[in-house]
């Protein structure tokens, strides 16, 4: 019968035995990586070549007075302004249903084609050919869209 184990020896690596075997390890991963590191080593050489590691490494190093500037142009009224319109455009834009959307800005786009082809004939309107022009449904159609719009920005002014 085997005698029992009593006490277990782990061989604790020594300093020199843990640094050959993060060498081995990097040494593989060198040589399986080998085109990659050339590619990385390639690109690095260009940046520097071409001043751009310098400008980086000039950044880094005043990154506090950069981070200061563009704080600095950030809180100025005008750029505020600029970010409270956008987020009210977009939240006014995000309440329209997309289809309407849609529909509206192929309206618009026929509008421009529309207005670009006659756009070079030289003819003078006159007030009665505005209102002949009411006769036609697609004028109807874009000034009654136009006055129910009006009409519901007024009452959206309005407060109701």
């Amino acid at each position: 019968m085997a005698t029992p184990i009593t006490s277990i020896n782990m061989h604790k690596q020594t300093p020199e035995e843990m640094q050959q075997e993060k060498l081995a390890e990097l040494q593989s991963l060198l040589t399986e990586q080998d085109e990659a590191i050339n590619k990385i080593l390639e690109i690095t050489g260009e940046l520097n070549n071409g001043g751009i590691l310098d400008a980086v490494q000039a950044m880094v190093k005043a990154k506090d007075q950069i981070a200061g500037i563009a704080v600095d142009q950030v809180s100025r009224e005008p750029v505020t302004n600029l970010i409270k319109h956008v987020m009210n455009a977009s939240a006014g834009l995000s309440a329209i249903d997309p289809e309407i959307s849609a529909k509206l800005v192929d309206s618009v786009k026929s509008g421009l084609h529309e207005a670009e082809l006659y756009n070079g004939n030289n003819e003078s309107i006159g007030v009665l050919d505005v209102l002949k022009s009411l006769n036609d449904p697609d004028v109807n159609r874009a000034v009654k869209f136009g006055l129910n719009f009006l009409k519901g920005m007024g009452k959206g002014l309005d407060g109701k």
